[in-house]
C-alpha cells in the first residue's frame, strides 16, 4: 500500500474539518464529536508544524493570528453599506408601499421580508473563494479592516463551499454582507462566567460583539463566541444575483448561515402578517432583534429606485416597540448575596421596557457604578433585549440635578449594614463580607428555613444540614426540594427508614404557608410578624417580588430600611433564580388569611410565661387572627405581663392606655 503523502493527508484533513466545522455552526447539525474534531485538529497541526511550507491561510488552523500591532485599517467600501428608513406602523409601511408603486409606475413586483438582527454589521470579501478581508460598516463610505478577528468567528468560512449551480461565484470577487452577534444563550453563559470569576457583567449582546470585534488581540476574540449571518451577497456584476431571496439561497450553498425566517410575499397584507408573527416569536429567536427589514425583492427594480440621502426607497426596517425607557433611580439599596457578596441595586420609578414593568436593576458592583457614574436622583436609560434581566445602559447627565451626589460605596455599605465589615479581596470587583464563609452562610440559612419558627422541617436539623452541604447534595436553599432517597443513603448518616423519614418531611412541606416561607427565605430584617403583615398585603410571593419601596412602607412596621432591604433580596439574580428553581421544583406557597377570636388584637408579651415560650405564645395569637408586637405602641390592645415583668414596658402601656393583663387572663382569651 502506497504511504499517504503529508500534502494529501493535509488536504483531506482541512477538506474534512471544513465540512465538520459547517455541519455545526452553520446547520447546527453537528456529525461528529467534540472529541473526534478535536483529535483530527491536533492531528493537521501537527503535520503543518512539521511541513510549514504547506500551511495556507484557508486552513482551519489559522483563524486565530497574533495582536494588531498597527491598530485597524481604514478600507473604503466597494459601495455604500446603507442604513434604512424605519418605520413603526402600518399606515407607514402602506404610505412606504404606495410610493414605491408610483415610482415603478405599478409594475407588479414582490415583497423580500427578514429579521433585522440586533449586531455589528459587516462585510466579507472573498477572492476566487477564499477570504482576503473583512471589513466593518464604518460610515457607510469607509470601514475597519477587522480581518484579523473575523477569521476567529467558527461559522465564517475561510474558504466558501463548492455547490452545484453555483461555482461562478468561486471565481472573482464575491462580497457577502451580515451581522456579527452574540447569541442569548452564549451572552449569559460569558456573565456567568464573568461573575463566577468575579468579575463586572457585559452590559447587552450588541455592544459586547461589537466591543469584540474592535479589540487588538484575536486571540482574546477567538474566545468570545461570536457568530455571523449573511443578509446580502454582491458581485462585479449586478445581474449575477437578480432577487435579494437569490442572494440568500446563494450564501446558503456558499457554506454561511442566514436567517431561515426570510421569505418573499405578494401582498402586503401577508407582510403585516409576517411582521405580527416576528413579534410572537422573537423572544425565543437565538438572538437579539430590534424589528424587520423589507424590501423590493427583484435587484434591478431595487436598484431602479436609488437613493434618497443615505437611505435606498426600496425597503424599509420595520421597528417593533423599544426594549429602552427612561426612568429616575430613587435610591441605591446593597444586597448580600449566599457567598456574601455585596451586589448594589439601583430602584427606580417603575417603567415599561420590552412590556413588562421594571422598577430595579443590579449594578452588579462598585465598579459599574462608577463606570456609568450613577447617582440618585438621575435619569437614566433603562434596557432589556428579550429575556434578558434589566440593566442600566447609560445616565443622561443633562437631567443630572444639581443636588446629586457622587456615590461613595464604602460609606453605603456602612450606612447599610452598620454591623457588618467589607472587604474587596485583591483581583476581585465585588466586596464581601469579611471572614464570611460561603458554606457556613449555606448552613444557616438551610437551617433557618427548617426551623420551627420558618417551614418547621422535621428531622432536617443543624448535623443532617451540615452533611448535606459538605457532600454537595445541597447548593442553595431549593436543593432540598431535589434530593432522592439513593442521595442520602450514600451518606454515613443515614439508613432506610431515616432517608424516607427526611425526603417525606421535606414533600410535606411543599405548599408551605406563605408567611412561613418568606420568613424563610432570611430576608434581612423580615421577621415573623413583618412577614404575617407582607403575605397579608400581597398575598404571594409573586406579587411581593415585584412590589415598590412605596409599596413595602404601606405596610405596618415596614420602613424605608425595611423596604430597601426587601427590594434589594427580589432584585439580587441569584435570589430571582432561586426564586424560579423553587417553582421548578413545585414548591408553591399558600396564603390563607388567619381569622379568629384574636383578629384585629395586638399583643405585646413581657416577662416570662410559664405554660409556654414567648415563641410559642406569639404562634398562638398569630393562629388566633391576632398580630403579635415586640413593643407597646399606640395601637397595642394588650400588654400580657408574666413573671419578671419590665417596668418600663408597664408604664408605656398605662400611658397608651393598653389594657394590662395575666398570663391566666390570656390562656382565657387563647
Amino acid at each position: 500500500m502506497t504511504p499517504t503523502q503529508p500534502s494529501d493527508r493535509i488536504a483531506e484533513l482541512r477538506s474534512l474539518l471544513s465540512d465538520y466545522s459547517y455541519q455545526y455552526h452553520v446547520l447546527d447539525q453537528p456529525i461528529v464529536s467534540d472529541a473526534v474534531y478535536d483529535s483530527l485538529f491536533g492531528e493537521l497541526k501537527q503535520l503543518e508544524a512539521a511541513h510549514p511550507e504547506l500551511i495556507t491561510s484557508d486552513s482551519p488552523t489559522q483563524r486565530v493570528g497574533g495582536e494588531l500591532l498597527g491598530g485597524f485599517k481604514k478600507v473604503t467600501h466597494s459601495s455604500r453599506m446603507l442604513s434604512l428608513n424605519d418605520v413603526f406602523d402600518r399606515k407607514e409601511v402602506e404610505a412606504w408601499v404606495k410610493r414605491t408603486d408610483k415610482l415603478l409606475s405599478s409594475r407588479q413586483h414582490e415583497f423580500f421580508a427578514d429579521i433585522k438582527m440586533d449586531g455589528l454589521a459587516c462585510a466579507l470579501i472573498y477572492q476566487d473563494g477564499i477570504l482576503v478581508q473583512a471589513v466593518t460598516r464604518g460610515d457607510s463610505f469607509i470601514g475597519e479592516d477587522v480581518t484579523a478577528n473575523v477569521r476567529t468567528i467558527k461559522n465564517v468560512p475561510l474558504r466558501l463551499r463548492r455547490a452545484k449551480g453555483y461555482e461562478s461565484f468561486l471565481k472573482g470577487r464575491t462580497e457577502i454582507r451580515g451581522e456579527i452577534v452574540m447569541l442569548k444563550k452564549d451572552f449569559e453563559l460569558l456573565n456567568k462566567k464573568q461573575a463566577a470569576a468575579g468579575k463586572p457583567k457585559f452590559a447587552n449582546p450588541r455592544n459586547l460583539a461589537a466591543g469584540t470585534i474592535r479589540q487588538l488581540d484575536p486571540r482574546l476574540v477567538a474566545e468570545r463566541p461570536l457568530s455571523f449571518n449573511a443578509y446580502d451577497l454582491l458581485r462585479d456584476n449586478p445581474s449575477d444575483v437578480t432577487t435579494n431571496m437569490f442572494a440568500y439561497e446563494v450564501v446558503s450553498a456558499l457554506g454561511l448561515k442566514r436567517n431561515q425566517q426570510a421569505a418573499v410575499f405578494d401582498k402586503l397584507s401577508d407582510v403585516m402578517q409576517f411582521i405580527d408573527y416576528v413579534e410572537q416569536i422573537r423572544d425565543d429567536l437565538p438572538f437579539n432583534i430590534d424589528g424587520l427589514v423589507i424590501k423590493v425583492n427583484d435587484r434591478a427594480l431595487f436598484a431602479e429606485l436609488g437613493i434618497v440621502g443615505k437611505q435606498p426607497r426600496a425597503a424599509v426596517a420595520y421597528k417593533y416597540a423599544a426594549e429602552q425607557a427612561t426612568t429616575i433611580v430613587k435610591d441605591i439599596v446593597i444586597s448580600i448575596g449566599r457567598t456574601g457578596a455585596a451586589t448594589p441595586v439601583a430602584v427606580f420609578d417603575p417603567v415599561v421596557v420590552a412590556g413588562t414593568t421594571v422598577q430595579h436593576a443590579s449594578l452588579h458592583n462598585a465598579d459599574e457604578i462608577t463606570r456609568l457614574d450613577i447617582r440618585i436622583g438621575d435619569t437614566v436609560v433603562i434596557f432589556k433585549a428579550g429575556d434578558i434581566i434589566p440593566q442600566v445602559e447609560s445616565v443622561v447627565v443633562a437631567l443630572r440635578p444639581a443636588s446629586a451626589e457622587p456615590i461613595k460605596y464604602i460609606q453605603l455599605l456602612h450606612d447599610q449594614y452598620p454591623e457588618l465589615q467589607f472587604e474587596r479581596p485583591s483581583g476581585d470587583v465585588v466586596y464581601r463580607v469579611k471572614g464570611a464563609d460561603s458554606d457556613l452562610m449555606l448552613k444557616r440559612s438551610v437551617q433557618y428555613y427548617a426551623s420551627k419558627g420558618a417551614l418547621d422541617i422535621d428531622t432536617l436539623g443543624e448535623k443532617n444540614v451540615v452533611a448535606l452541604v459538605d457532600a454537595g447534595l445541597v447548593k442553595d436553599l431549593a436543593d432540598i426540594y431535589a434530593l432522592t432517597v439513593d442521595d442520602l443513603l450514600k451518606l454515613d448518616r443515614f439508613a432506610e427508614v431515616s432517608a424516607r423519614k427526611l425526603i417525606d418531611a421535606i414533600a410535606d412541606k411543599k405548599t408551605p404557608p406563605l408567611e412561613k416561607f418568606i420568613l424563610g427565605l432570611g430576608i434581612r430584617h423580615v421577621g415573623s410578624q413583618t412577614a404575617i403583615d407582607l403575605a397579608n398585603k400581597f398575598e404571594s410571593i409573586e406579587s411581593l417580588a415585584v412590589a415598590s419601596i412605596d409599596q413595602l412602607q404601606e405596610v405596618d412596621g415596614v420602613g424605608k430600611v425595611v423596604a430597601e432591604s426587601i427590594v434589594a433580596w427580589f432584585a439580587d439574580p441569584d435570589n430571582e433564580a432561586l426564586l424560579r428553581k423553587f417553582d421548578n421544583l413545585s414548591v408553591k406557597p399558600v396564603f390563607v388569611r388567619k381569622t379568629g377570636r384574636l383578629s384585629g388584637r395586638n399583643f405585646v408579651i413581657t416577662g416570662s410565661l410559664a405554660s409556654m415560650s414567648r415563641d410559642e405564645a406569639a404562634e398562638r395569637i398569630r393562629q388566633l387572627g391576632g398580630t403579635f408586637q415586640t413593643a407597646v405602641a399606640k395601637d397595642t390592645d394588650y400588654l400580657v405581663a408574666g413573671g419578671k415583668v419590665g417596668a418600663s414596658k408597664l408604664q408605656k402601656a398605662e400611658q397608651n392606655n393598653v389594657t394590662i393583663i395575666d398570663e391566666k387572663e390570656f390562656l382565657a382569651l387563647l
